[in-house]
Formats: structure tokens, C-alpha cells, sequence
């Protein structure tokens, strides 16, 4: 498939605010800006895959990617969805190693890519950029490792609401008494991120519902009640 390109400058892109290049001199955001090449991707299109080598940094600025690790068996395992604003790669690009998982589209987006040779010259001049880049590596690496340790020590109920609160907070938009988490998962998609069977997710989901918990608005979940969504993910002992 073709891939289509588009124009947004760096200095007027909307989620400037939410990136990690906020607070960037204008020369070094231009130079940015000048050497970025901006692609629309649609749904199930892969921007990287697990083993290749990256040659740039990929900087969300609409819809929303699955970063994905596949385990000896094939089973797809959904690290985590990235949103406008965020960065993706990075880590892999900094280390200089292969891409240790692959990166899907969910929903159609428009992604910029830079080539890693302008990336460094601003990261390596920019001492606070840089460790702005290097805490959040810490941070998503902090991540990673609390996703591991619920998977060994927490049940799938209690992953399934954990996740669930987390995809509220991230992408919950506020309503009357609830909150619609914006985005439209499937129900495989949601066992990749609890780490269990679409069957076993889709069971749990129903008794939430029958409970009153969270509702459903097509393919997007509502959530109802987070105290007891915080309860079940074990979150809250009241």
C-alpha cells in the first residue's frame, strides 16, 4: 500500500504541549521540523517490526498504535498503545539495538518520522531534552516491569480491571457519571494487554457489565463505577 503524506509544522502541531520536544529552542524544533517526513497510516499497517534495525524516531501526532511482543507460540502480547504526542522506538534507537517488539496501527494515524542523525544532533546539544528522553525510557522500562510482575502475581480479574482503569485514565473522556475510554479495542486486543484468552476477557467483561461496572458502546467500554473497578484490580481494600 502506498503510503500518503501530510504537512503539520512542529512549532503548530497541537500536541506539542503533550511531546517530549516541549521546551525545545525554535532552531533545534525547525531543524526538527525541516528533516521530518509525515505519513498517514491506516488500521493494521505496521510502522516497525520485532528484529529490524531503526533508522529514526516516530512521533505521534493522531490515532493510536499497539506496540506488540509475539511469544514463542505466536501469541500477541500488547506492551503498550501509544497515543498523539508520544514517542515511539526510542529506546531502541538510544540503545542501538534491534526493535525488541512490533508496532501496529489500531486506529488510522498520522505519524512523523526523524532521521536518527537529526535526532541526535538536538538530543546530544540539548542537555535537559536529553534527560527528558532518558527519564522517560526509565519510566515505560518502570512500566514494563510492574505489567510483568501483575501478570505473575495478580489473577486475570484483577489484571482485566487494572487495565481497564488504566485505558480510562489515558483515554477516558468525562461524561455525566461515567467515562467512555476512547478507543476502539477489540476483544483480542484486550487479552493481549491482560496477558490471557479472548474467551476468558470476554466472560469477565459480561460480568462486569451485569454488575454494573462498565457498559458497552459498540466496540468501546464505558466505565460505570471505577470504585469498584479500583476494587476488583485489588486497588482499594474499602
Amino acid at each position: 500500500m502506498a503510503k500518503v503524506e501530510f504537512s503539520v509544522a512542529c512549532a503548530l502541531c497541537e500536541h506539542l504541549k503533550d511531546s517530549l520536544f516541549n521546551g525545545l529552542q525554535p532552531e533545534d524544533l525547525n531543524k526538527i521540523n525541516n528533516h521530518k517526513t509525515c505519513v498517514l497510516y491506516k488500521k493494521g499497517q505496521n510502522i516497525f517490526y520485532d528484529g529490524t534495525r531503526p533508522t529514526g524516531l516516530f512521533c505521534m501526532n493522531a490515532g493510536k498504535v499497539k506496540v506488540v511482543k509475539n511469544d514463542v507460540q505466536g501469541k500477541e502480547f500488547i506492551l503498550y498503545i501509544a497515543k498523539p504526542g508520544d514517542f515511539l522506538g526510542y529506546r531502541a534507537l538510544l540503545s542501538e539495538e534491534f526493535y525488541g517488539a512490533t508496532a501496529t496501527v489500531l486506529e488510522d494515524a498520522k505519524i512523523c518520522f526523524i532521521p536518527r542523525e537529526d535526532f541526535f544532533e538536538v538530543l546530544q546539544k540539548n542537555p535537559v531534552f536529553m534527560r527528558k528522553v532518558v527519564k522517560e525510557v526509565c519510566k515505560e522500562m518502570g512500566i514494563m516491569e510492574e505489567r510483568m510482575a501483575e501478570i505473575a502475581h495478580k489473577s486475570v480479574r484483577e489484571r482485566l480491571a487494572g487495565s481497564l482503569l488504566m485505558l480510562k485514565e489515558t483515554y477516558g473522556m468525562e461524561g455525566e457519571k461515567s467515562e467512555l475510554i476512547d478507543i476502539a479495542l477489540s476483544r483480542e486486543d484486550l487479552a493481549s494487554i491482560v496477558g490471557t484468552a479472548s474467551e476468558t476477557v470476554i466472560r469477565l467483561l459480561s460480568e462486569m457489565k451485569s454488575e454494573n461496572i462498565i457498559a458497552f458502546e459498540g466496540k468501546k467500554i464505558r466505565v460505570l463505577d471505577a470504585r469498584k473497578l479500583a476494587r476488583q484490580a485489588d486497588l482499594i481494600v474499602a
